[in-house]
């Protein structure tokens, strides 16, 4: 069933993807405002490519941790309009834990950091995932599957979101009017990749805004966004573009003063330092608002 339905999702969508994407290429170009570039394009493909291949692969052995290893269900579901609801409102929940994680552990930050290191925004850039969270993502499904929604629906309705995400990634649209207040739109998610600090860590969800403004990372496109992280790169190198973060962060752990401090520079959020040369988010935040 799961096979079939994500099959179906996929002849459905690819074309989508080409039209669209190709469409805003064309208006890109006509336009000349340089949200495309063939490096930024390609860079996006191959990062698409690895993920995909890893995030198949983990799916086999999400199954088979699901199946086999842990077997206890809480609750049995006969499906029905309210499981399937139910299922997509948890799921998204599910998500926004995960992202949520992603900005505020710098181990996981390393990770996620792929999907904001563009300083192009385009419908490309949507499909410039995370590149190695599918091998710690099923994971988080646990609760799901313990509450006994079923391995291959939660699968599938990830899927959905995650494919609803890609066309969030675009500046040619502006919102979705009085829907704005329960789903995320374009407006939403392009604050989410901003770079300006009041936009930083800021609406993490993927389908539904309610977890964000329930706790507290909600935040409405009232400036201009400047897109990429605080620190850019400046490289399209792969070994840069995937490892930057990684390298920090080993860089950071080696010159450490004390144990406390190499877990900080692991597991604390990202941009703590020990001695304050660096801001977190919240800190830069904070010394926003000290000066207005």
């Amino acid at each position: 069933m799961q096979n079939f339905n994500e099959t179906v999702l996929f002849l459905i969508t690819t074309p989508l993807f080409v039209i669209f994407i190709g469409l805003e290429i064309i208006v890109s170009n006509a336009q000349r405002n340089h949200r495309y570039s063939s490096l930024g394009f390609w860079e996006n493909m191959y990062l698409m490519i690895i993920n995909t291949g890893i995030d198949l692969g983990m799916r086999i052995v999400a199954l088979y941790f699901f199946t086999e290893l842990l077997t206890v269900r809480f609750f049995e579901w006969e499906y029905s309009v309210i499981y399937w609801i139910l299922l997509f409102v948890f799921e998204d929940l599910t998500f926004w834990t995960i992202h949520y994680v992603d900005h505020y552990v710098r181990l996981f930050w390393a990770v996620h950091v792929t999907h904001h290191n563009s300083q192009e925004y385009n419908l490309t850039v949507g499909l410039r995932s995370s590149l190695f969270e599918p091998l710690y993502r099923f994971l988080y499904f646990i609760p799901m599957v313990l509450g006994g929604f079923r391995v291959e629906d939660i699968f599938f309705a990830y899927s959905v979101t995650q494919l609803y995400g890609v066309f969030l990634h675009t500046q040619y649209v502006k919102n979705f009017g009085p829907l704005d207040y329960l789903f995320i739109s374009p407006s939403q998610h392009r604050v989410h990749h901003g770079s300006n600090v009041r936009y930083l860590d800021k609406n993490m969800g993927m389908f539904l805004n309610i977890w964000d403004k329930l706790f507290g990372t909600y935040e409405k496109e009232t400036e201009q966004v400047v897109y990429g992280i605080t620190k850019n790169i400046e490289s399209h190198d792969p070994r840069t573009v995937i490892f930057h973060e990684f390298k920090s962060i080993a860089d950071d752990v080696r010159n450490a003063p004390t144990f406390k401090a190499k877990f900080m520079y692991i597991f604390g959020p990202p941009g703590w330092s020990h001695d304050g040369n660096r801001k977190t988010s919240a800190q830069l935040r904070k010394a926003l608002l000290k000066k207005k």
